[in-house]
């Protein structure tokens, strides 16, 4: 398989700062295997920012699998507020795939996705790791009422945070003409699934796809930082 990749970030239309890293920050083209990844950092001030590029740099400093990187990424965000107390709390998500030949393995922890379009259908693959997906994965909410929620943004599972964290691992078979995305909640939070969808569909570019979902979501408001990797497998 090949692989054309592009990936883009945008601080929004709120926010001072962008809090959210992604890897590669060019885009490119090769047989793999090639790892994409983006993290969205919280924390406050600089905390944010500085969690989602320690992850990040940490995360594809080896060639360990997903899970090993990401714990790796973990243990590299503590470390980093443990030096530097005005750090403490800082905490972010992680989603990485590592693409290599006709599979893509991955490891996750937050609420940044990963997706899957193939044959113009989009299936996401990742779970968030929030609280109101706890919620409706109990019977206990709605999916059309999360949007609404008043603790919709509260993580419950992140990086920096404990010394062992839950990592959870996916592997997904590619074909020729898929799209994997990986993307932080500030695209998801603003355009929904079908949005996403109609717009893979619609941009055959891998450059433009990724530039007209993070327009997407700054028209949509543009509430947060938006953040979005994106790879074209071809044959």
């Amino acid at each position: 398989m090949r692989f054309v990749w592009a990936t883009g970030s945008h601080v929004g239309r709120i926010r001072n700062q962008n809090e959210d890293s992604v890897f590669p920050e060019t885009s490119g083209a090769a047989t793999g295997p090639i790892v994409v990844a983006v993290a969205d950092g919280m924390g406050g001030h600089v905390g944010g920012e500085i969690a989602s590029r320690v992850a990040i740099d940490a995360a594809t400093a080896t060639d360990e699998p997903p899970a090993v990187r990401v714990g790796a990424a973990n243990a590299a965000v503590l470390a980093r507020a443990e030096s530097e107390p005005d750090l403490s709390g800082m905490g972010t998500t992680l989603t990485l795939a590592i693409l290599d030949g006709d599979r893509a393995h991955l490891g996750h922890v937050g609420d940044s996705r990963a997706y899957l379009l193939r044959n113009g259908e989009l299936n996401r693959i990742t779970e968030d790791h929030t609280y109101v997906e706890w919620l409706r994965r109990e019977g206990r909410l709605e999916e059309e009422d999360i949007a609404e929620h008043p603790m919709r943004h509260v993580v419950m599972r992140a990086l920096g945070l404990e010394e062992e964290v839950e990592i959870d691992s996916y592997e997904q078979a590619l074909e020729a003409g898929d799209r994997l995305l990986i993307c932080s909640d500030g695209l998801t939070n603003m355009v929904d699934d079908p949005g996403i969808g109609e717009i893979l569909r619609g941009e055959p570019s891998t450059e433009a796809a990724v530039w007209a979902l993070i327009e997407a979501a700054n028209s949509a408001g543009g509430n947060d930082n938006t953040t979005v990797a994106l790879v074209d497998v071809e044959a």
